[in-house]
């Protein structure tokens, strides 16, 4: 079993390289580990599945407010948050080549369970067994590592010119709370959205863009009454499997878990992983917690500044409290992707194709003439292209290979319909619409098709 997800990621890996997805980062000077670029279509469907996020979830409601904080913030902020002191991850060092690897996952990968394991613990198991080190080398003791990127802003670099390349997108959110509030002073339950690039200095990143330094988030804090918290956090939870099947992921292959006091992170008081069933296992996709006010208090303790939320004619006032589904672009994208793989027979040769849902799809029609050698053919293919193009945007042409080639480039790739310009089009107008999941065919008129 395995080993078949193992062939699924790589199969995967590969056809997302080969046909303009996901490239590896700074690929052409070998590399940089835990970086990945998006090629033409996939930051076509990272833009479709950002698009979607936003209208669902800003867009279509009267209770969401959106805003874009600067990546760069001012280092109290990740002191206030407990990120510098907190923002570990359990390291261990391969003594004799100094590579660095996160220990939970050489235990998990050697089949130990490690939720709530101190370093202590973690270390003794390690010696215990005698797991090595991904090369078979001894290991050191485990220590923390803070993940944080840090960097210097101005010209002098000294204690006071530390800041952080963000680690998540929420504390931009959280500090912006009091100006939302100042300009718009909106009824309560609200929410601020935000989607943008984190950064996490990951000690061994893996399993494709499951898990990479640079990433991006869409991020949820939904400012609720204390004493309505629970009414709030059952609608997200409803919020959240709308967004799963809006992605196209079978109700099967998503699992909710929640999460053990133990395991959860210290501001919070319940969390549900929503995990997915990835090639690589059962992983979390995203993440839904009830953060209390830790967050706001936080802000309230450092700076003085008063957090309090007035209800509107009346004198009661308190600090909300904070219900934040947090998603992730690149872990939406793989799931999607793994979830669209598929394979068929068609004349007795096997087929790969994206069985993406059209509205996530990076290009929804190829329009092609029937053969390239053919003026009037590519003339006339030519203007229906332009036609959809100038109504759906997301055309491509392709009169690349034989008709047969372009179906199963267009099918690797997800296109749900193919359209080709033949010579009875000249005749009467109409042209071939073959459908990309069914590879059925069928005629219809240019006007009906632009319509």
């Amino acid at each position: 079993m395995a080993t078949e997800k193992n062939e699924k990621m790589e199969q995967i890996v590969s056809l997302a390289k080969r046909r303009g997805f996901i490239y590896p980062g700074s690929d052409v000077y070998g590399g940089l580990s835990g970086t990945w670029d998006f090629g033409p279509l996939g930051v076509a469907l990272k833009r479709n599945i950002i698009g979607l996020w936003w209208k669902l979830f800003v867009e279509d409601r009267e209770d969401m407010y959106g805003v874009d904080a600067a990546i760069l913030m001012n280092q109290k902020v990740w002191k206030a948050s407990g990120h510098v002191d907190t923002f570990t991850d359990p390291l261990v060092e391969d003594l004799e080549t100094r590579q660095r690897f996160r220990a939970d996952h050489l235990l998990k990968d050697a089949g130990f369970p490690v939720d709530g394991l101190s370093l202590d613990q973690m270390t003794q198991l390690i010696k215990d067994n005698d797991i090595k080190s991904p090369n078979g080398n001894a290991l050191s003791e485990v220590r923390t590592f803070n993940m944080m990127f840090k960097t210097t802003v101005g010209p002098i670099d000294d204690e006071a010119s530390i800041s952080y390349l963000r680690p998540e997108t929420a504390q931009g959110i959280f500090t912006n709370y009091k100006n939302v509030l100042d300009s718009f002073y909106p009824d309560l339950p609200f929410g601020l959205a935000q989607q943008g690039k984190a950064f996490r200095n990951e000690i061994s990143p893996r399993d494709f863009i499951f898990r990479s330094r640079e990433f991006e988030q869409m991020e949820i804090e939904y400012f609720v009454d204390p004493a309505k918290w629970e009414e709030a956090f059952e609608h997200w939870r409803q919020q959240v499997w709308k967004w799963t099947q809006a992605l196209g992921l079978p109700d099967e292959n998503v699992h909710e878990l929640e999460v053990p006091e133990a395991d959860r992170a210290h501001y919070s008081k319940r969390t549900i992983d929503f995990e997915f069933d990835f090639p690589i296992g059962k992983e979390e996709l995203l993440g839904l917690a009830y953060r209390t006010d830790f967050d706001l208090m936080n802000i309230q303790n450092a700076t003085g500044r008063n957090m309090d939320y007035t209800i509107k004619g009346t004198n009661t006032k308190f600090v909300p409290h904070v219900i934040e589904p947090s998603f992730g672009v690149e872990r939406a994208i793989m799931a999607v992707l793994t979830a669209a793989y598929t394979e068929d027979e068609v004349n007795g040769e096997t087929r790969t194709f994206l069985k993406l849902p059209e509205h996530l799809a990076p290009v929804k029609y190829a329009v092609s003439p029937l053969v390239r050698n053919k003026p009037e053919l590519v003339a006339k293919a030519r203007e229906v292209y332009s036609a959809l193009k100038a109504k759906h945007g997301a055309v491509m042409w392709d009169d690349n290979g034989n008709i047969g080639k372009r179906y199963r480039r267009q099918d690797e790739i997800g296109t749900p319909h193919c359209v080709v310009v033949d010579f009875e089009t000249l005749e009467n107008n109409t042209v071939t619409i073959r459908e990309r999941d069914t590879t059925e065919q069928h005629r219809v008129s240019i006007e009906e098709l632009i319509k």
